[in-house]
């Protein structure tokens, strides 16, 4: 896959994380007008409207593009809407470039935003026995907090990973989040407080697992002409976007799905899923792991955050441990992971992380985040897997 044409982000907004309980258009309202204001462009001037999907709320949240162009104020911009669980809100942005780039609009909204209900993800209400989702919940019991420390177990099998570990990642990631305006938790913790904190699904307690929240997150797109014609002379650009599936055969078990595939009589694939997600984007943005000048990652637990290292390319196999305890992911480190304070500070709301990711990305790039601020910050990655073969990365530079 070669390099594929740039996109300028003008402007990226958010609706602070936490637990609100209000519509999810609220958020993604507020969000969208933060990001419009931000890149300086009038609400009648965007020509496509990308909606990042949420099946939490209602009809609504089915067709999420035409939801928020409707409360935004109609104007007869198109829309559309996506859903691709955890990776919705890369699928939107990726929907947005491809028109400007095939010239069906000059400038872009992407959005999105959930509402949560109390507890863990459910799956969806009825009796569906050929869905995988429903299957892992009713008949292997994996809620995701299960499926988190299965992996998390994997890795301390495989590569000598301790509880020490997980709870380091997330003592590191709330150090960043303290300085987060966005963030719902900005406690700075110990690992006594982690370490002290309940074991949900052993081995990871609850300061090492991700909540769900409400929140929001936007981005305002446009082409690097009309960018450059109306004064964005150095805009941080959309270098590149991996939408990746898994290649047959898929050898490594990655619940929630309950089986893999044999290799008997086909040849393993050059690349495993995840590493080939990250893959994509570095091909098509013409980068490398080498070049990142900081990752936000999907941070579902802390010890998948270490998975993720070694995905990216920023650890070999086995080595995510040595990258962590010495300071090397922390903001100051030689690759900071999580400025933003990851998942593990947000919580999912859904549709939006992959946006919120985007976003703090463009700040770090601009220079502007502030004490969580990323010295000489110019190329930056995201990365994170909606369930069921959809990966997701953005690589942005500036």
């Amino acid at each position: 896959m070669g390099k594929v044409g740039e996109v300028a982000i003008l402007g990226v907004g958010m609706h602070q994380w936490g637990k609100w309980g209000r519509n999810f258009v609220d958020y993604g309202v507020v969000a969208a007008r933060a990001a419009l204001a931000d890149a300086g462009v009038d609400w009648k001037d965007v020509g496509f409207v990308s909606g990042a999907s949420t099946m939490r709320c209602g009809y609504p949240g089915y067709v999420s593009g035409s939801t928020f162009a409707k409360a935004l104020g109609f104007t007869g911009c198109q829309v559309a809407s996506s859903y691709a669980a955890c990776a919705s809100g890369t699928t939107a942005l990726a929907v947005a470039r491809a028109q400007i780039l095939a010239g069906v609009c000059e400038v872009a909204l992407v959005v999105g935003a959930d509402t949560t209900p109390k507890g863990f993800l459910a799956p969806n209400a009825g009796d569906r026995p050929d869905d995988p989702d429903w299957l892992r919940f009713r008949l292997l019991g994996a809620t995701n907090p299960v499926y988190f420390a299965l992996h998390a177990r994997r890795r301390m099998d495989l590569y000598g990973a301790t509880t020490q570990d997980f709870a380091n990642v997330k003592v590191k990631n709330a150090r960043h989040a303290v300085h987060n305006p966005y963030a719902r938790f900005t406690k700075e913790y110990t690992m006594a407080d982690v370490e002290n904190s309940p074991t949900v699904s052993d081995p990871l307690r609850l300061l090492e697992i991700c909540a769900t929240s409400d929140g929001g997150a936007a981005i305002v797109v446009s082409s690097m002409e009309w960018a450059k014609a109306h004064g964005h002379t150095n805009p941080v650009r959309v270098a590149g976007i991996s939408l990746a599936t898994p290649t047959f055969p898929d050898t490594v078990l990655d619940l929630p799905y309950m089986a893999s595939d044999s290799a008997a009589v086909t040849p393993e694939p050059d690349d495993e899923f995840k590493v080939s997600i990250a893959k994509i984007a570095y091909e098509e943005a013409g980068v490398g792991p080498d070049d990142l000048s900081l990752a936000e990652v999907y941070d579902l637990s802390s010890a998948l955050e270490l998975d993720w290292y070694e995905h990216i390319g920023i650890a070999k196999k086995g080595e995510a441990e040595l990258l962590l305890r010495a300071g090397e992911t922390s903001i100051g480190g030689r690759i900071p992971v999580n400025p933003s304070g990851g998942l593990g500070a947000f919580g999912e709301a859904v549709p939006a992380q992959a946006i919120a990711q985007v976003c703090e990305m463009t700040w770090q790039l601009r220079g502007e985040a502030g004490a969580r601020q990323v010295a000489g910050a110019n190329v930056a990655l995201s990365i994170n897997q909606g369930l069921f073969g959809h990966g997701s990365s953005v690589i942005v530079k500036r």
